[in-house]
């Protein structure tokens, strides 16, 4: 009999904090070791620009770019975006759906007008933002959609991506024309974020850099931060499932093989209090990991950081997807809406038996670039609000000033900043409105 694809764990178990321990605390980037390796690419694209950045494609990458192909414009995106009209409808159906959803959430500017006294605030677009798309075996044209289009509704005039590889495959470039993508530069790793941080001969600098990328291109934009923005820290893929016992074991297992083939790196993990399900997910696992074809990057993932848990009820695995905070959480149990006020961290939460990840990552609408790793602690989805900025708008009056300067004087003599203090309370000595000194 063949092993299990991967670990079966019970809570009642005297052992199994030790063994959950690794898959809940999955967040490794190996920074240590990769550190100083982005370092020296980072300040090499700095100083050397689009010949650093050639260099290092052809170190990394096993190819030097033509300089004349590294910056596509407009007009060569249009001339590339060619697809099977069956496969150009679906992209246009998944852009259709993303921009109609982050429509909906696009924040405004306000203000408060009381008397005397004018609050607000400004939202404007960033200027300029660059997205990275990874390269690799499979053209990420999804990605350019939930990363462009957020952009583009937010207004963001300037949009470049950088994604890796010899050729860009045609649906990428179709999916960068629907999203108004006005420039596509061929580079990819820690070389593509330096240099849309910092601008090359032919790369112009962004504000801010988002998307996913392996460890090197995240340790690249961990260290250009403070020169532009960033979003958060993407990590490998990830899946928590929540499941009742009436939940179809082979769907499950469906749903974790297809976070699973991301990335060896991959973390996917069934909490459900029922037994003989657990017992026959991995069995269905074993099955469909068969018929997979290539399977060895999931059979690693689900080696690795990757459980089924038998919980001692559904409320212990609802506490362990909290404790989990994954990118994506399946509540696959009777009634999930009942469960949504329970769930604290979660990037995105797909609701009952027939709303897999999958449809998440192509067509619902919300972006599929999430916090991994257990940052949706503290960070959030990706959408039309990374790409604005806010300002505050302050407007007082004599008699606000009257009201409230006092305090603010009172405020910076107790923090012993008495210049503070007078540019108040010269206002007020003087009657606020009075002479020019």
């Amino acid at each position: 009999m063949s092993a299990a694809p991967l670990p079966l764990l019970r809570t009642d178990d005297a052992g199994f904090e030790s063994a959950y321990a690794p898959i809940e605390g999955r967040r490794d980037l190996e920074r240590a070791r990769i550190e100083d390796t982005v370092a020296q690419i980072v300040n090499d694209v700095r100083e050397r620009g689009d010949d650093a950045v050639l260099d290092a494609t052809e170190r990394f990458d096993g190819y030097r770019p033509a300089l004349d192909e590294l910056v596509l414009g407009p007009e060569a995106i249009a001339g590339g975006a060619r697809l099977d009209p069956d496969d150009d409808a679906a992209l246009c159906i998944a852009a259709e759906r993303v921009r109609a959803y982050h429509a909906l959430r696009l924040p405004a500017s306000w203000s408060h007008d009381s008397g005397d006294e004018r609050l607000g605030q400004l939202v404007r677009p960033l200027a300029c933002a660059g997205l990275y798309v990874p390269g690799g075996i499979a053209p990420l044209a999804s990605t350019v959609l939930m990363l462009g289009l957020p952009a583009a509704v937010a207004g963001v005039a300037d949009v470049a991506v950088a994604t890796p590889g010899r050729e860009t495959h045609p649906a990428v470039l179709r999916a960068a024309q629907l999203a108004g993508i006005g420039r596509l530069h061929r580079v990819g790793g820690a070389q593509a974020i330096a240099a849309l941080a910092f601008g090359t001969e032919r790369i112009r600098p962004v504000d801010k850099i988002v998307g996913p990328g392996n460890a090197y291109v995240q340790e690249a934009k961990r260290q250009v931060f403070g020169r532009v923005a960033i979003d958060s820290e993407a990590g490998p893929s990830e899946v928590f499932i929540v499941a009742d016992g009436d939940a179809r074991a082979d769907w499950l297992a469906a749903d974790l093989l297809a976070q699973a083939e991301h990335d060896p790196m991959a973390s996917v993990v069934l909490a459900t209090p029922d037994p003989e399900l657990a017992g026959r997910v991995v069995s269905a696992l074993g099955e469909q990991l068969a018929g997979l074809g290539d399977a060895g990057i999931a059979t690693r993932a689900l080696a690795a950081r990757s459980a089924v848990v038998v919980t001692r009820d559904l409320e212990e695995a609802v506490a362990l997807a909290n404790r989990y905070a994954a990118e994506h959480l399946q509540l696959v149990v009777a009634d999930p809406g009942s469960w949504l006020e329970r769930i604290d961290h979660a990037g995105a939460i797909f609701l009952g038996p027939h709303c897999p990840v999958p449809l998440g990552d192509y067509v619902a609408g919300p972006s599929h670039v999430l916090p991994t790793g257990g940052t949706a602690r503290f960070f959030s989805v990706l959408g039309v609000d990374d790409f604005v900025k806010r300002t505050s708008v302050i407007g007082i009056g004599p008699e606000g000033l009257r009201a409230i300067g006092p305090a603010a004087v009172r405020l910076a003599r107790l923090e012993g900043l008495e210049a503070h203090a007078r540019a108040v309370a010269l206002r007020l000595e003087r009657g606020v409105a009075g002479p020019r000194g």
